[in-house]
């Protein structure tokens, strides 16, 4: 999969994984088609910055959550 391109699969799949990986419990809250065009490079940004962590302490979990909400249209 190339994350460097722009498209609402990609955007599917970062969300996904992101929300996977911090086992979110309320994912229905984010949705793909919430997020901005324009946004993608920051939202590939914080997906990177997911995927490379084994572990996230509370606080993380909690400014992860606060950064996608920002993500958002």
């Amino acid at each position: 999969m190339n994350l460097t391109e722009k498209s609402p699969e990609n955007v599917q799949y970062m969300i996904d994984q992101i929300t996977t990986k911090l086992r979110m419990i309320n994912i229905g809250a984010i949705k793909p088609d919430h997020f901005d065009s324009e946004m993608y490079t920051e939202l590939k940004e914080l997906y990177d910055y997911v995927m490379k962590k084994d572990n996230f302490s509370p606080s993380e979990m909690q400014s992860i959550t606060e950064e996608l909400g920002q993500l958002k249209k």
